[in-house]
């Protein structure tokens, strides 16, 4: 699959691409195949701004914790110093994945059959001409806190977190490209949620791939994955940690999903996912975890992301 992307990019051939978490199911679909497949997906951000309740059964705080405490001891072995924590909630809301798609309001939306759905606010890379940026979001806090601007920006350990997912991926970048340079560090976001407003701290990186960089565009894709911002760091024995800690497969959760429209590309982290097992919903959220990090003040971040906006 990774010769089958280079080579429909370095045709100018447009496709969406979709990822699996650990870039082990890589999907691909020409827009001729997407005429055929049940997939909807855009990267404009367009809804029908009606409210969308739901109601959720997250685990309750002592599993959470277990979980977590685990993540503390392999930190504190040096392990890893940011790991990404995630669970899964069950859900009830009395639309289907279809609605849900076409009510979000969400910067970047993917509907893949009848199996998940995805309302990301978060970009992975985007390539124009030759360069390359990234836009790691990391710090999340309730607008309606006091001051919760001043707060989330002078916060001791989310800036912790947020220069150490900075760093590992400008490391990243660092593999398939030049110049790397942080423009823009720790600025806010503002996340329309289903009954609150979110803050959430963002940073741009970016740098210059080569100029055959289309030929060399599935080894580039395979060679960012996963995410860092998702994921942690250090990667490789991070994910390791992942996968023993966290109670549920990931899948295409924390995956990424992106468009090549024959010249450029736009892609997503996929967070903020609601995926279908049986005829149940299941959203899947999380946070990033550090040794500074507190278990209610997590926990009460996974619950906060589990919304439709």
């Amino acid at each position: 699959m990774i010769n089958k992307i280079s080579k429909l990019a370095s045709q100018g051939t447009p496709f969406l691409l979709i990822s699996d978490f650990k870039a082990e199911k890589l999907l691909v679909y020409t827009q001729d195949e997407l005429l055929k497949e049940d997939i909807e997906f855009s990267f404009t951000p367009t809804a029908v701004l009606e409210p969308t309740p739901l109601t959720k059964q997250p685990i309750d705080y002592q599993t959470y914790k277990l979980g977590f405490d685990k993540i503390i001891e392999h930190i504190k072995a040096g392990e890893t110093y940011l790991l990404n924590y995630t669970c899964s909630t069950p859900i009830d809301c009395t639309l289907s994945l279809k609605e849900i798609y076409q009510k979000a309001h969400a910067k970047f939306k993917l509907r893949y059959k009848d199996d998940f759905v995805c309302f990301s606010p978060e970009r992975f890379i985007k390539i124009e001409g030759a360069t390359i940026s990234t836009y790691p979001m990391k710090g999340t806090i309730d607008a309606a806190v006091p001051n919760a601007q001043e707060s989330i920006l002078n916060n001791e350990k989310e800036m912790a977190e947020h220069i150490m997912v900075v760093d590992l991926l400008r490391n990243d970048l660092g593999i398939v490209a030049r110049n790397i340079k942080v423009e823009k560090f720790r600025y806010i976001d503002h996340l329309k949620t289903g009954d609150k407003e979110l803050l959430q701290v963002s940073s741009k990186i970016t740098g210059e791939l080569p100029p055959s960089w289309r030929k060399e565009f599935g080894s580039i894709i395979n060679a960012l994955l996963p995410a860092g911002s998702i994921s942690g760091t250090p990667k490789k024995s991070t994910v390791k940690i992942i996968e023993e800690v966290e109670r549920h497969k990931r899948g295409f959760f924390t995956g990424i999903f992106g468009y090549f429209d024959g010249r450029n590309f736009d892609s997503a982290v996929m967070i903020r996912f609601i995926e279908k097992q049986n005829t149940q919903l299941i959203y899947k959220s999380g946070g990033g975890i550090t040794l500074d990090s507190q278990a209610e003040n997590e926990y009460q971040e996974m619950i906060d992301k589990i919304y439709i906006p």
